[in-house]
Parts: C-alpha cells; structure tokens; sequence
C-alpha cells in the first residue's frame, strides 16, 4: 500500500523532547515500513525516518527562534501534498482540520487522527459540513461529544516493544519516588502531585516542558509551590531518550493527577512499557489505559491517590509490561490503521462533493466520476 503519513510541524518526528502526536507519527510511520508498505512522511526537515520524507520547512517550527508564525509553513504542507497526492492510495493526516477542504476536490481518499480534546461547541458545525470525512478517535471517550460524527474504529497509539526497558524486578523496586512526566498546564495539575508526595512522605520528581502561554500559570502557581517543597520535590525539567528511561523505569509509581478529559495519555504507556505502575485521576480516557487494581489505580481525589500509593506494594511490574505488550504495541497500532485505510479506500470515501460542481461543468463532472 503507498501511505502519506501528515504530521504537524511543531517538532521534529520523532520529536527531540516533548511531543506527543509527532512521535506517535513516527513509531506508526517505521512500523508502516517495516509491514512492507511504501511510506512517505511529510514532516519538518530535521524528522528521521525509514521512509521518504517530504521535507515542508527546515527544520521543527517550536525549535526555530525564527518562526513567529506556523499557519504559513502548515498552508504550504497542504500544497505540497496537493502535489503529490496522486502517488498514494491513503493519505493519514494528523494536523487537525486545515485539510478538509483540500479533500474534497483530491481523489486520493484521506483519513484523519484526532489528537486533542474535540469541543461540540467549537466542532460540530465543521464535522457536520465535512460529514463525509473519515475520522479515528484515539480513545472511546475522546468521540463522546461528537458522536454522530464519521468515526472509523478507535485506534489506541502503541510504543515500539523495545523502545523502553523493562526493569524486571518483581515487586523490588530500585527508586522510592513518585513522578511526574509531561508540562506544566493547569489541567495537567502537578500541584496535585505536589500535595501526594507531601502526603505520603516520598520524593516526587518533575520532568516537565512549560509552554510560553502556560508560564504565567508556572510563576504564580507553580513556582511557589516548588520552593516551599524543595525538600521533597526536585525540579528536573525537560527530559528525552534514556534519562526519561531510566526515570520511569526506576520510579515506584507514575502520577497522573489531570483535571481535563485527556484524549488518550501516551505517558501512561510508557510508563507500563518500563512496569511501572500509574496512578491516574478518572478523567478522560484513563479508564480505557488504566486496569484499576491490576496496572495502577483510577482515582478520584488526593485521599484516593495518597491511599493507591500505599497500594502500589501489592501491584505486579510483570503486570504493567504484560498489558503494554498486549495492548499498546505499535505493531497492533499499524495494523489497526491498516484496516481503516484498507475500508476508505474501498468505500473511496471522498468523491468530489456536490457543493463544488459546477452546474453543467462536464469537467468537474468527469473528475467525480473517475
């Protein structure tokens, strides 16, 4: 199958540091690759991939001081592969809705991922215009406020089996500490984690990213809390490759204290691919990652929380990895989108839409039909 895969050009794919949805596009992309697909990835210059990548600007927009806007570089994206359609039989985008019109007048069908948090408010009368576009939800709750909307299958993201490592020690555990992995956002609520660690007496500690439009949020909230807590909370920052590794493969337990319905949470993967158990607040997709009692416990309040710590004793590493290993595999991914593809193909889920024929225009005509 010739696939396009789309991915947005904020980070590099796979991305150097934090970056969700770009590396879920490159653990998909190589695993497209090695299945014997014929893979192209139009992404930043600075992506590494198996594929042919179609390079859309030099390099990752977020890592260029230069860029003050994205929208120029994303428009050219759509040009490009306006350009190139004609060569794939599948085109997966993953960069929101700036391609639905172009859509409609390719004969290339297209399938879309939906990667954040969708609003029926600010939704609904787009993905009642473009009804005909085919869409996968990263989760079953993440459809919810949508669910009239053209949904394929639900399509959980999945690591690569040896991208983290497994520490198999049984229930002998090399750190104490709780951690928390991801940015610093108010919906993210690393003050929660704050009071956990405070609560049960371990050391928490913080790898986040901070936004430019969160650090308002980081100063007045954030940072006081930090220093009245130093002698329990170290601050590390932004962390990649192996220090994440060995950060969450050595942890005692994974926060995930979120106060916003979360789409899907990668970061809960990777904890389960090192065996490290997650503790979670019941928000959004978490009861869909999460088994409560047997990978890490969904909760509902700190008490909740600060008594699952406790609990974390009794839970099973081998357990965690074993559910990664069945569930969140990127091979399992790839094939699942595989069979989404394979049904809009079939289905050639975007004819030309009447809403762009011309009257009497024999042309356009003729294009629909082809």
């Amino acid at each position: 199958m010739r696939i396009a895969q789309v991915a947005p050009l904020y980070e590099s794919v796979p991305p150097k540091l934090y970056g969700g949805t770009e590396r879920v596009v490159s653990y998909l992309t190589e695993e497209l690759v090695r299945l014997g697909h014929d893979v192209t990835l139009f992404a930043s210059g600075d992506s590494e991939t198996s594929a042919t990548l179609v390079a859309a600007c030099d390099r990752a927009l977020w890592r260029d001081p230069n860029c003050r806007e994205t929208l120029p570089q994303h428009v050219r994206l759509m040009e490009l592969i306006c350009r190139e359609a004609w060569k794939f039989d599948v085109i997966h985008f993953h960069c929101d809705y700036l391609h639905f019109p172009l859509l409609r007048r390719l004969r290339t069908p297209g399938v879309t991922t939906m990667h954040a948090r969708l609003s029926r408010h600010e939704l609904a009368a787009l993905l009642e215009e473009y009804a005909e576009a085919p869409l996968v939800p990263i989760s079953d709750d993440q459809r919810r406020p949508l669910p009239g909307a053209n949904w394929q299958a639900t399509v959980y993201h999945g690591l690569p089996c040896q991208l983290h490592t497994f520490l198999d020690r049984g229930r002998q555990r090399s750190g104490d500490y709780l951690l928390f992995l991801g940015r610093i956002s108010p919906e993210k609520r690393l003050d929660r984690a704050i009071e956990i660690a405070r609560r049960t007496g371990r050391q928490l500690k913080v790898a986040a990213k901070i936004y430019d439009e969160d650090r308002n949020y980081y100063h007045n909230s954030i940072e006081p809390l930090l220093r009245e807590s130093r002698s329990f909370v170290e601050f590390i920052g932004e962390v990649g490759g192996k220090d994440k590794d060995e950060l969450m493969g050595n942890a005692y337990a994974f926060l995930f204290p979120i106060d916003w319905p979360e789409p899907f949470g990668l970061v809960m993967i990777e904890s389960l691919a090192c065996g490290t158990p997650v503790i979670a607040w019941n928000n959004g997709s978490v009861p869909e990652v999460i088994s409560n009692e047997v990978t890490g416990f969904v909760v509902d309040s700190v008490d909740q929380a600060v008594n699952a710590v406790e609990g974390v004793s009794g839970l099973s590493r081998e357990a965690c990895r074993r559910a990664f290993e069945q569930r969140f595999d990127a091979r399992r991914m790839a094939h699942d989108y595989v069979e989404v593809y394979s049904r809009v193909i079939q289905k050639r889920a975007f004819p030309i839409s009447r809403a762009f024929r011309p009257e009497g225009d024999e042309r356009v005509a003729a294009v629909a039909r082809a």
